[in-house]
């Protein structure tokens, strides 16, 4: 169940230095770095383009520790920024395009940014989200030149080629994350240097990632599962990242994967299920995909088995968090276990503890999942009390819960904020929604805990179904006849809604909140 963690020296590094110099090592300056439509970046241009921003950084007097913060679409110049940031000792914070001016007022004043690297279009979002704001940093607009604001071309003018990375120790924080803010104010996520060698573990080791592959991932640069597979794994093993500016499509993945050959994809279970749809997922150029990998929501063993008929690859559920950058429950490519989320990673250690039961170890016990690896966060920023709560002795809180089976795969039960009680029984929605899917006529399902008129909670279900013409009425009867005959009866849905779509994140995880809320508006009662 545990693997050895990740150990470092002491000695110090630079992450950014420790992105780049493995390729560039090996002679490969010339090779793909980055890909887009447009262009095609080697290692050499990146390298050099990355420290002409660090002297720029020096230039305009940020120093080692101060923050920038980035609000900008994938594109190159985001990539060099942010490894340029990282070898002048400045910590880069890429931070959600599609948030609210609240948010990124919010991120401004937390993180005391002391410059704002942006792209001409979210000058609008800034300038409403400073109205208010006593202090504002230093603006520089990415793509064009602004009357009033500074640009990047401008900034880094006449700037050298060459810069010496500043050096740090391997536990001294290099780059931040803000976590999504669902349940409050957006939490800055402070990582170390050390955390970008975790890197080669499971892109390395088990999907054998190198020189001549082409990652690509559905989710933005601003999403741990794009920065920390698709970015920093991807460069570091010398492989080249293919970006794409805009929002992410069942059509623009199409696009991207016919047109860059991919040969490893990084997707959600809704963009997977979407492609076999269009019948993307039989054609050449998805076949030509050598691995596949989905996380962000449960990967429905149903999905698992027509993907892998269809396309004849198989799709790897994992799962990872802001908080870790890195996966840290993954399947193989050679023994997935649909339904799960596999094993450890490599170098990832995890217990599983249930209250005053403390740590599981046997089969088939739920519990909240901790992780141990070497890119845990440090912590959050200016929040000592949610740190305390989630980071103990180099350990993780996940909040998420898993079951392990006799083989050791790790079985997703929820967030442990989503378990329910029922009847005076836990109950896993997850477990009921791996039932649901089961039929054939569903294409999608989520269940949600809502109080009834008398304050008890009781189960509702939401369906996608797979056939929007079909009778809904027959088809509910049919799932809650099945849920009957193979689930304890407390942990059968009362009531069943059926939708177009479940609504969700932009990260794919399903908004179980307004679902909630609809099935108390439909039943007449408060939430």
């Amino acid at each position: 169940m545990t693997a050895v963690s990740d150990r470092t020296s002491g000695e110090s590094m630079n992450a950014a230095t420790a992105i780049l110099a493995p390729t560039l090592g090996r002679g490969l300056a010339e090779s793909p770095a980055l890909i887009t439509n447009e262009k095609v970046v080697s290692y050499g241009e990146l390298d050099a383009l990355s420290n002409r921003f660090a002297n720029a950084c020096a230039d305009a007097g940020l120093k080692p520790g101060d923050r920038l913060l980035i609000v900008m679409l994938d594109r190159p110049e985001l990539i060099y920024a942010y490894l340029g940031a990282i070898k002048a000792g400045v910590v880069p914070v890429a931070f959600n395009v599609r948030a609210s001016a609240r948010d990124l007022a919010y991120v401004i004043e937390d993180s005391a940014c002391g410059m704002l690297l942006l792209d001409g279009r979210f000058l609008p979002l800034y300038e409403e989200a400073v109205a208010g704001l006593e202090r504002r940093p230093r603006v520089v607009v990415s793509d064009r030149d602004v009357p009033g604001y500074d640009s990047l071309a401008q900034l880094m003018k006449g700037m050298p080629d060459a810069f010496e990375a500043v050096q740090a120790d391997p536990d001294d924080m290099a780059f931040w994350m803000y976590t999504s803010g669902t349940t409050g104010a957006p939490k800055g996520t402070v990582h170390k240097h050390a955390a970008v060698l975790t890197a080669d573990h499971y892109l390395g080791e088990v999907l054998g990632v190198g020189p001549g592959d082409r990652l690509f991932c559905s989710s933005k640069l601003f999403f741990a599962f794009a920065l920390g597979h698709c970015f920093f794994g991807a460069l570091r093993l010398g492989a080249a990242a293919i970006l794409h500016e805009g929002w992410p499509s069942s059509d623009v993945i199409v696009q991207i994967v016919e047109r860059h050959r991919p040969t490893v994809m990084f997707s959600v279970p809704t963009f997977y299920r979407n492609l076999l749809q269009d019948g993307a997922a039989a054609s050449d150029a998805f076949r030509a995909v050598r691995h596949f990998v989905a996380s962000g929501e449960k990967l429905p063993a149903k999905l698992f088995d027509r993907w892998e008929r269809v396309n004849g690859r198989r799709i790897m559920e994992a799962i990872g968090a802001t908080e870790t950058i890195f996966l840290f429950l993954a399947n193989r490519p050679e023994d997935p276990l649909p339904g799960s989320c596999g094993r450890p990673t490599p170098g990832t250690e995890v217990r599983l503890v249930a209250g005053d039961m403390g740590e599981i170890t046997e089969p088939g016990v739920p519990g909240v999942l901790w992780v141990r690896m070497g890119s845990i966060a440090k912590g959050y920023w200016n929040n000592d009390e949610k740190t305390g709560e989630v980071f103990v002795d180099g350990w993780y809180c996940t909040r998420d819960m898993f079951a392990m089976d006799e083989d050791g795969y790790f079985h997703h039960q929820g967030r442990s904020d989503d378990m329910l009680k029922i009847s005076g029984q836990w109950v896993s929605p997850s477990e009921i929604e791996e039932e649901v899917m089961l039929h054939p006529g569903v294409a999608d399902a989520a269940v949600v805990g809502v109080p009834n008129s008398d304050g008890l909670i009781r189960l509702s279900l939401f369906m996608v179904p797979s056939d929007h013409d079909a009778d809904q009425t027959a088809l509910a009867a049919e799932v809650q006849e099945h849920l009957t005959a193979t689930l304890s009866i407390y942990k059968c849905p009362r009531r069943v809604f059926p939708l177009d779509e479940l609504p969700r994140t932009v990260t794919g995880k399903v908004q179980r909140f307004l679902l909630r809320q609809l099935a108390a508006d439909q039943m007449g009662v408060g939430n």
